[in-house]
């Protein structure tokens, strides 16, 4: 191994006698740059108008901002969108309706905002555990992830949170339907006892806790929350609606507004060449380290590759590429001792559930794919409401890296390194 190498993995492990805190459950949303809106057809005018309305709500969850389509310049991007599309797919749901699912390049998306210096919200963002009791005629219930028993209102209201929620990009857990009849903790939600829920909320994966109250008056609602946890316990916060979806929708745009305020990068942060961790499990020798970073260097889109901290086995690097992110991807792919851990990388236990669901297979074509509409053949219908275009990953950051790990604006790549040795060997 070269010398400057070998001081390169030394300083690395110094890192990791510094970075010694708790864990934080800081969360990687995945496809914030997919999305699928109604089409009134497939012409070629009415593809153009689906483009600029999936660009514009990509905008709207990648800056954390429903102002930014106010922002000038804006409507020439929209105006544009097929240049930052990487990918689509025209289908048909089971109503006769017509809906266009696209993904867009995060790369491109990002400079599209930075070139009207609107702020860009990276993909590792807060969990938010959400305590909800509903009153409604006199009966009070809780909001639970998944309650197949739950009876009307109630369980429309888990809906309606969770729709909100993949709207804006915003991951959000909600405690299990086991404790959906603790009139206690009913009480403890109502008073808005946060050190009582704290206790509750231990075993339950979450950055910030909100503790919401939801009534109604006449022919509105009203939701009002406290918040716990990452400096957002400014005192209770209400929003106002006719509905529980067009509430669900002003509490969870109201969260996604703050976080974005708090963690959201400056258009003149946005560097030339995008950055993007790199997490390589298995790495557990001197050449190791050399062979990992060698590899990655010698990519074409790869700019620079620097260590940014190892845990246990697991390295850390902080990688600066040229082109799209899915680019690199695929060259990474071609090395075979780089076994990919997305699909499979286990994620740790927990009581909570993200209203989020894994994309059906297939949903969009690989990165580098020819776009392609899909017709009605009878295996492009769907089904309304079909599962979301992102999932949430858990990420494993330590308190003192949280600052970092929020303002990061690409998805984590997580893989294991298979040594050549390994390879040749069969196992």
């Amino acid at each position: 191994m070269c010398r400057s190498t070998r001081f390169a993995w030394l300083g690395v492990l110094g890192l990791m006698l510094v970075m010694i805190g708790s864990p934080v459950s800081a969360v990687t949303v995945s496809g914030l740059y997919s999305v699928e809106v109604p089409v009134a057809g497939s012409s070629e005018s009415e593809l153009k108008d689906g483009y600029a309305d999936g660009l514009a709500r990509v905008f709207v969850r990648v800056s954390g901002s429903r102002s930014v389509l106010e922002r000038e310049g804006v409507p020439a991007l929209l105006e544009n969108a097929e240049s930052l599309l990487l990918s689509y797919q025209f289908l048909r749901d089971e109503e006769g309706g017509n809906r266009l699912r696209m993904g867009f390049g995060a790369v491109g998306v990002n400079r599209a905002l930075a070139s009207v210096d609107a702020p860009v919200w990276g993909a590792n963002r807060p969990l938010t555990l959400a305590w909800v009791a509903v009153e409604d005629r006199g009966a009070r219930t809780l909001v639970t992830a998944a309650d197949d028993n739950a009876s009307e209102p109630f369980d429309s209201w888990q809906a309606a949170f969770s729709a909100a929620a993949r709207n804006r990009g915003l991951p959000i857990s909600l405690p299990p339907s086991q404790l959906s009849g603790n009139r206690e903790l009913l009480s403890d939600i109502w008073g808005q006892f946060i050190g009582r829920i704290q206790d509750r909320s231990d075993d339950l994966d979450h950055d910030v806790l909100a503790v919401m109250r939801v009534s109604r008056s006449g022919g509105q609602w009203r939701a009002g929350w406290v918040f716990d946890g990452m400096g957002m316990d400014v005192g209770e916060e209400a929003v106002t609606a006719a509905s529980p979806g067009a509430l669900a929708e002003a509490v969870i745009n109201r969260w996604a507004d703050l976080y974005a305020e708090r963690y959201a990068v400056a258009a003149g942060d946005i560097a030339e060449s995008p950055q993007v961790d790199i997490v390589v499990r298995g790495v557990s020798s001197l050449a190791d380290y050399g062979d990992v970073n060698n590899v990655l260097g010698g990519l074409t889109p790869v700019v620079s590759v620097g260590a940014a901290r190892v845990k246990g086995d697991q390295l850390t690097l902080r990688v600066a590429f040229s082109g799209e992110l899915d680019q690199l991807r695929e060259y990474i792919a071609l090395d075979p001792r780089f076994v990919p851990l997305e699909g499979d990388s286990p994620a740790p236990e927990t009581n909570s559930q993200a209203m989020a669901e894994p994309p059906a297979q297939g949903d969009l074509p690989a990165a580098g794919d020819e776009r392609a509409t899909e017709a009605d053949d009878g295996q492009g219908r769907m089904e309304p409401g079909e599962a979301s275009l992102f999932t949430y990953q858990p990420v494993e950051v330590d308190e003192q890296e949280a600052e970092e790990a929020f303002e990061s604006l690409y998805q984590v790549l997580y893989y294991r390194w298979q040594p050549a040795s390994v390879i040749g060997s069969g196992q």
